[in-house]
């Protein structure tokens, strides 16, 4: 019997798609959380010689960028490098454009599906992690659980690296890693935008009553009300800023399913909205929803004005809950979201012209299929953050402290959302929006990316990392996510190479790395020529430099009827055929045509020019790039793109001159 036993336990644990083979998985990284960041960071470890698992809580890849938000949060395009920038040309070759940031969710997906497969990448989905193992100051195992219920596929992960991709930051917690939750008081870091902030942005007009009677506290607050005092401005609490759904509509009848009263639906809820729009008197929907259009007649639909989408004061428990609480606290949200959809439609005491606007709109047939039509991926637009080897603050978004380990760059403005509904000087206000911008891109440190050498020596994290909440709030983009789930995957490779900590990662190399492989292959690098890099361009005549609207630190324009050049002269690598574009930020007085020249070898000049008219600008950018065609480049040669004011009946603009090499 007993050699029965043992020849039973043999096969069990010989065979590959056995359940007691597949208990635990032993991998050189681990990525937790199938975000942006995570699908770009398994994919990069791979490319890296890597071996790598994926352990997503859900059932759907790309986080926030294939749930929803497909009017991308850019600030700077300079700033997107690397995978990232490589992302968003894959879905501008989907709409046959070089690059897009305007996209449908499910083509979203469908691209982060071409990298798991070119990859081969092992994806895990619908487990969660319940404990993290830690031994010698490292994490040498999480265990996980089912997230659908039911015993896990796979029950624990040993690596020799791990990766925090989730928006909430529990492997990090986990691990015992430092972490915040909320505002930090403005003297904590020096800041003057933390903490407590009456601003005037997506704020109530004057005078709207807080009560269910107007005029009677007795009556008792409308939903959605705190009736806790306001704090000094600049004091810290442990309030969240308020999640969302990103809200994919359609006005295409044949791709159209109605929005329906959803369970448990309340109208009081949303009685302050009839307030607002009483006062307000909105012509159309965009004067309470952000309607942003998607390609096929869709939409990415975001918070607007003082009530909208945002459910303000409802998520602060979010961050640290367990998972039945983080569930309802989604599924409130959601209810909440498509609650108001319907009150906009049916409810008769909104304007007429409001309703008949809204019904025009339905949730899409080909979109969250699986999901019933609805993104499964709430908004969480911040939950823990790090306190790790580095805090990023608001004087590094200013770029007054600009640190030199720079894996990633940020350039989007500080932006919060309110934290609190409450009553000041009887009105309803809302507390905590903050937009503060107008500073250029900016690197984000590597030390922000890793923990305290004390707190643990194998753990990255790429969406929570360490920064205060305003400065999180400028951070807090998808493509900047994937920038440095590439830069921690990188870090972590060579940690494992060198068998050191991530602390001990030689930055200076993986700075070098990422930059001599953006695309983490040996494909040769394109090369970006921008007016800043001093060494690669040369002035002639009268130019001024602009940072409105430039891509990168600023732009040339030049003196309206004055004569001068800017020459782009590439570094040259490696010899082949080059596609070249010029960026052009587009301005209202700028000249019809501009004339430019382009040479391969320094001697013989080819004339080109472009037309104000054809540069199209979409989306949260002031720019886009302009074909200028393919040439030949020579490695060490002398070949140049030479931007020119010949012929300009107004502004001629140079910024940064493109060379992808033809692969």
């Amino acid at each position: 019997m007993q050699t029965i036993r043992k020849t039973v336990l043999y096969c069990l644990l010989a065979l590959p798609g056995s359940v007691m083979a597949q208990q635990v998985r032993e991998v050189d990284i681990c990525v937790y959380g199938g975000s942006s960041a995570g699908v770009i960071a398994a994919y990069t470890a791979k490319k890296m010689n890597k071996s790598v698992v994926v352990i997503e809580p859900g059932k759907r890849l790309g986080g926030l960028t294939s749930g929803g938000l497909g009017y991308t949060d850019i600030g700077n395009k300079y700033a997107i490098s690397g995978i990232s920038r490589d992302y968003y040309r894959r879905i501008g070759k989907h709409y046959g454009k070089f690059e897009t940031w305007i996209f449908e969710p499910s083509v979203a997906e469908k691209v982060f599906k071409q990298y798991v497969q070119e990859a081969a990448l092992d994806i895990v989905y619908d487990h969660r992690i319940t404990k993290a193992e830690k031994s010698g100051g490292k994490v040498t195992e999480i265990q996980l659980e089912s997230s659908v219920g039911g015993a896990p596929k796979v029950s624990a992960v040993r690596a020799k690296m791990y990766i925090d991709c989730s928006y909430e930051g529990d492997l990090l917690a986990l691990a015992g890693i430092s972490y915040t939750v909320g505002r930090e008081a403005n003297a904590q870091y020096g800041e003057t935008y933390n903490g407590v902030q009456l601003r005037d942005k997506h704020q109530f007009p004057e005078g709207i009553d807080p009560y269910k009677i107007p005029g009677d506290p007795n009556s008792g607050v409308l939903w959605g009300i705190s009736t806790e005092p306001l704090a000094a401005q600049g004091t810290g609490d442990k309030k969240v800023q308020a999640y969302n759904f990103r809200i994919c509509l359609s006005n295409q009848p044949e791709n159209r399913v109605p929005i329906t009263r959803p369970e448990g639906y309340d109208s009081t809820r949303y009685e302050l909205l009839l307030r607002v729009v009483d006062r307000i008197k909105p012509g159309n929907l965009n004067g309470i929803l952000k309607f942003d259009r998607m390609p096929n007649h869709k939409t990415d639909i975001n918070n607007n004005g003082s009530f909208s989408t945002d459910m303000i004061g409802m998520n602060w428990n979010y961050p640290e809950a367990d998972y039945a609480t983080r569930a309802n606290i989604t599924k409130a949200h959601e209810l909440y979201n498509k609650g108001l959809l319907y009150f906009i439609g049916h409810d008769p005491r909104m304007p007429e012209n409001l309703r008949k606007e809204m019904l025009q709109w339905g949730y899409p047939k080909d979109e969250y299929v699986e999901f019933g039509n609805w993104s499964p991926q709430m908004y969480v637009r911040e939950a823990r953050r790090m306190v790790g080897a580095y805090v990023m603050t608001q004087a590094n978004c200013e770029g007054r402290d600009t640190v030199d380990d720079g894996v990633g760059m940020a350039a989007y403005t500080m932006d919060s959302h309110n934290c609190q509904r409450i009553i000041v000087d009887g009105m309803v206000k809302n507390e905590g929006d903050v937009q503060i911008g107008g500073f250029g891109p900016y690197p984000i440190s590597y030390r922000s990316i890793i923990p305290k050498a004390e707190d643990c020596g194998n753990v990255l994290v790429t969406i929570c990392l360490s920064a205060s909440h305003i400065a999180y709030g400028s951070i807090r983009m998808e493509p900047v996510f994937m920038v440095l789930g590439q830069s921690a995957a990188t870090a972590a490779s060579m940690a494992i190479d060198a068998n050191q900590t991530v602390q001990q990662v030689d930055v200076a190399k993986l700075r070098e790395t990422l930059r001599a492989r953006p695309l983490a292959t040996n494909a040769t690098a394109e090369i970006l020529v921008d007016n800043d890099d001093q060494q690669q361009v040369t002035v002639t005549g009268n130019w001024k430099k602009i940072n409105r609207g430039a891509y990168g630190p600023s732009a040339y324009v030049s003196e309206k009827g004055a004569a001068g050049t800017v020459r782009f002269t590439p570094k040259v690598v490696r010899s082949g055929m080059y596609k070249v574009y010029s960026y052009v930020p587009k301005q209202a007085d700028m000249a019809r045509h501009t004339s430019i020249r382009m040479s391969t070898d320094g001697k013989s000049v080819k004339p080109l020019d472009f037309a104000a008219d054809a540069v199209k600008v979409e989306g949260q950018t002031s720019g886009e790039w302009v074909d200028l065609g393919t040439v030949k480049l020579t490695k060490g040669g002398k070949g140049y793109v030479e931007i020119t004011t010949d012929g300009a009946d107004g502004v001629v603009i140079a910024d940064a001159v493109l060379f992808i090499p033809v692969q």
